[in-house]
Order: structure tokens, then C-alpha cells, then sequence
């Protein structure tokens, strides 16, 4: 995901709770139920084991082409066989590796060459062979673009509905294929590519650096010129074609601000310390942080709050769900993607009320 492969954690002495709260049972819902919306964590790295009892999915972040560009590079390969370990405690999760992410070069190259796009598609099919995972996810950052630092080419845009083809041919109509875009949408042709994937993930954040917001659900004074907001984001996917039900809004567990990244369950917390001061823009439905010492936005993030409200904006617009980056921005009692599954999902308890086991 763009800037973010190294979460920094905030320097301020703030630490996540450590409160443990009772583990629900886990959601049985099988894959392709119309009823159930999804929530999918990409997991950067094994720092632990992921506790999947709110998550429907999981992405593993990341593969990446290899460097004769006809295959899949996996550098902890251990890390992706004791997350697939974890369908015994989760039947009910699909795992999923994520190829790319900021950075991860290699795919003009492939994507141009037929004879190296076809035999990248058969590798993927390898890789969830030999792990006995459920799918691929792609997290080109971006086609026909060189922001990243990689290579690009003019032809990349066309060459990705290819490669998208050729995976899907590759891997069969049973496994998962989905992929991670912009939020603008802009390098994708996504009339083209419906075919050939599950769904979409749009990094619906970034969208921002301090002093503005991170991930601002609609325009405010405070959304960093020329740049969209969530909701804009999402309009944009589905003025280009994507069905609503095929489209999932993509949800920072991580805030911006002056000193890094820090995870969204520390910015939670510092607002009860010396130093910073809570706000809430009421029009961009997001919470942000403002330094005592001088006044200046200091960091945008999200809550509890701001993420049950993007949630239920997903469900206003029939979106398939929701996905967040990353799933270590989050406590250890799961309490942001516990908010935003039974959020999706209309078994979220009312304000007050203990949250009770999924059963």
C-alpha cells in the first residue's frame, strides 16, 4: 500500500490497550453468501497470528514479480503457510496473496511480454497450490505510471486487463482474484477487466498528508487541494463501470501526521494524554488531533466512530463490504474491525450494550 510498507509507531510513550475482551465465535458464513459483506485485513509480515473472528478475508502483503519476470517472488514464504495454517481455528477465511504494493517493480516488464505474463499466471496458480490458499490479489502501484519508482510503459494499462485474463485462465473459475487500485481509478479499464475478477479494492486513503486528513469520507476545508475525498473515491469506481457489488471501500488503520504513521488504535488514545487536542470535522466525518504546544493539525486518523459511519456509507451504497491496511493498526481486543464487520453486517449493539459472540 502507497508509503506505508514501514508503520511507524507514534513516538508520544502511547501504547494500544491491552484490554481482552471474550473471543466471539468466528462468522460462518460461507464465500459468495449474498447476505454477508465482507471485511478483508491485508496482514503486512507475521508479527502474530491474526485473529480472523470479524475478518472475511485475508491478504498477505506481499509477492512480488521476480526478477526474470516470470514468476512470483515470496521472501517469507514461512509467514504465508502459518497464515494458511490458521483456517483451522477460521475455516470460514479466505486467505489471499497480495502481489505488489508501493515500490514493487517488475510489472511493465512482465505484463509486456506474453510469454512472461503467461508464465507469471501459471506461478500464481503454483503459489496457492503449494500453500492451499483460496486466491490472488494484485497491488500494481500503477499501471502506465512511475510514481512508484518503477518501470513503466504506455502500454501497461491494456497489458493489466491481459495479465488479469491470463490469471484468471490460469487459476480457474473457483479461486479468488481481485485486485487493489487507486483511488481515483484512473489507470484501470474496468469495463474490460470485469470478466476476469471478484472484486475491487480502492485505497480509498492516502488521499491526504498533514494538516490535512488522511481519509476524509466527503471534501472539508481540511482535504488537501486537488487530491479526493473517500467518497469521491467511490463515485469515481462506479462512474467507470464497477458494479457496486463488486466494489470494496478501502479503510486506514493508520493515521498521518507529523511524525509518521502511527497506528490508529495509539491515535485513539492520544487524546487523553498532555499535548493534544480531539476534533471531530463534522463534515468530513473523520476525527483529527491538534498540537497543544502550537495549534497546528497534528495528526488524521480514524475511530470507532468515523469507521462506523464509513460503514454504514458502504451499505448505503451497496458497496460488497469493506477492506483495511493493515491489520496490525488495530488492538488486541479487535475493536475497529469488530465496529466495521458488525457494522456491515447489522449486528453491531446499540451504545451501551456489550457486543455479544457471533454464533
Amino acid at each position: 500500500m502507497k508509503k506505508i510498507l514501514l508503520l511507524v509507531p507514534l513516538v508520544l510513550g502511547l501504547f494500544a490497550c491491552s484490554r481482552t475482551a471474550p473471543k466471539p465465535e468466528a462468522p460462518g458464513t460461507k464465500h459468495g453468501d449474498p447476505g454477508e459483506k465482507v471485511l478483508i485485513a491485508y496482514v503486512f509480515r507475521m508479527n502474530e497470528t491474526p485473529d480472523a473472528s470479524y475478518l472475511t478475508h485475508i491478504n498477505y502483503a506481499f509477492g512480488h514479480v521476480n526478477d526474470s519476470f516470470d514468476g512470483v517472488r515470496l521472501d517469507t514464504p514461512e509467514d504465508l503457510h502459518r497464515l494458511a495454517g490458521i483456517k483451522k481455528e477460521f475455516p470460514h477465511v479466505k486467505i489471499l496473496l497480495s502481489v505488489g504494493g508501493w515500490g514493487s517493480g517488475h510489472f511493465s516488464e512482465m505484463c509486456g511480454d506474453p510469454a512472461h505474463r503467461a508464465a507469471f499466471a501459471k506461478d500464481c496458480r503454483r503459489v496457492l497450490e503449494e500453500f492451499g490458499i483460496d486466491g490472488i490479489d494484485i497491488d500494481w502501484e500503477y499501471p502506465a505510471d512511475d510514481v512508484a519508482g518503477i518501470s513503466a510503459a504506455p502500454e501497461d494499462r491494456a497489458n493489466y486487463t491481459l495479465l488479469m485474463r491470463d490469471i484468471r485462465e490460469a487459476i480457474g473459475p473457483d479461486r479468488l482474484l481481485t485486485h487493489a487500485t487507486s483511488g481515483s481509478g484512473k489507470y484501470y479499464d474496468f469495463k474490460d477487466l470485469d470478466p476476469y475478477i471478484d472484486w475491487t479494492n480502492v485505497m480509498s486513503y492516502d488521499l491526504g498528508w498533514a494538516p490535512y486528513h488522511n481519509s476524509p469520507l466527503y471534501p472539508s476545508d481540511l482535504l488537501e487541494p486537488g487530491s479526493m475525498s473517500v467518497s469521491q473515491c467511490v463515485q469515481a469506481h462506479l462512474d467507470y463501470g464497477v458494479p457496486p457489488e463488486k466494489l470494496v471501500m478501502g479503510l486506514p488503520f493508520y493515521g498521518h501526521g507529523v511524525n509518521g504513521f502511527p497506528r490508529a488504535v495509539d491515535l485513539t488514545k492520544a487524546h487523553l494524554l498532555s499535548g493534544y487536542t480531539y476534533h471531530w470535522d463534522s463534515v468530513s466525518q473523520v476525527p483529527y488531533l491538534t498540537d497543544d504546544a502550537t495549534g497546528a493539525f497534528a495528526f488524521g486518523y480514524e475511530d470507532e466512530k468515523s469507521l462506523r459511519i464509513k460503514s454504514l456509507f458502504a451499505l448505503e451504497k451497496g458497496l460488497k463490504g469493506a477492506m483495511y491496511w493493515s491489520y496490525n493498526g488495530d488492538n488486541e481486543a479487535g475493536d475497529l474491525r469488530r465496529t466495521v464487520y458488525q457494522t456491515l453486517n447489522g449486528t453491531l449493539p446499540e451504545p451501551g450494550m456489550k457486543p455479544r459472540p457471533r454464533r
